[in-house]
């Protein structure tokens, strides 16, 4: 019986995803950080644009945070603006081979 409960742990090992989740965020207090996501490299592409200033996105909503400038609001946090559009999250060390493909 060791060796079957073994296989069975080896089989659901792999759980790591090729797509991004639907929301993610930079600030550590929020909900929706995961630093093991950040750390492999999440890129945005918003309206067919590259965006290198995201701070949260949400694909399913369709907006992204981007910071106000160098604004800070009361607690010390950069100020953000929610833009509306498309959003089109990838992992950077995969995007070479999938985010290439698609039209503008």
């Amino acid at each position: 019986m060791p060796d079957q409960v073994g296989m069975t742990n080896i089989i659901r090992k792999p759980n790591v995803t090729d797509t991004p989740p639907d929301r993610l965020s930079l600030n550590p207090r929020s909900a929706h950080f995961d630093a093991e996501l950040l750390q492999r490299g999440v890129g945005i592409r918003f309206k067919g644009q590259e965006k290198t200033n995201v701070e949260e996105y949400s694909v399913s909503e369709g907006w992204i945070r981007v910071a106000a400038g160098r604004s800070l609001d009361r607690h010390g946090q950069p100020m953000t603006i929610k833009l509306m559009g498309e959003v089109e999250p990838y992992f950077q060390n995969e995007g070479q081979e999938g985010g290439g493909d698609e039209t503008e």
